[in-house]
């Protein structure tokens, strides 16, 4: 019987390599997207994000909709602000805020088109374990 050192790689670049592989960004790219995505990864910011891929919402909406204070949704969307994935519009006593652009609307889209899909699992919330729970105990 042989071992395998994996410590050693099982193969070597070449074996692979079909002309050289370009790195999709620069590392400034890359901690630009990686700001980007913690600032949406809060899911109260996200369904901020979310409700305005749908159109163009006054912070008084928003805050509306969320069912918060007007400074909790305020302080949410500088923090979008400050990643430039919203931006905001005076309109008389009105500010309004949209999404940047087209980019970040088919991010998330595609981020909740995904996590919707079957077989991506999602966790199971304390409540959901307490009815599976029951529900095992029934059918003994």
């Amino acid at each position: 019987m042989s071992t395998v050192d994996l410590n050693e790689p099982g193969c070597t670049p070449d074996e692979h390599s079909r002309g050289k592989q370009k790195v999709l960004g620069s590392p400034a790219q890359f901690e630009k997207a990686a700001r980007l995505f913690r600032a949406i990864s809060d899911p109260p910011r996200l369904m901020l994000v979310a409700q305005l891929a749908q159109r163009e919402i006054c912070v008084t909406e928003l805050a509306g909709l969320a069912g918060e204070s007007l400074s909790t949704i305020s302080q949410r969307l500088r923090v979008l602000r400050a990643e430039n994935i919203v931006v905001r519009k005076r309109t008389g006593k009105h500010i309004n805020y949209a999404l940047a652009d087209q980019h970040v609307i088919d991010l998330v889209r595609n981020a909740l088109v995904h996590v919707a899909e079957p077989g991506v699992d999602e966790p199971e919330s304390e409540t959901a374990k307490e009815r599976r729970k029951y529900e095992q105990k029934i059918q003994i």
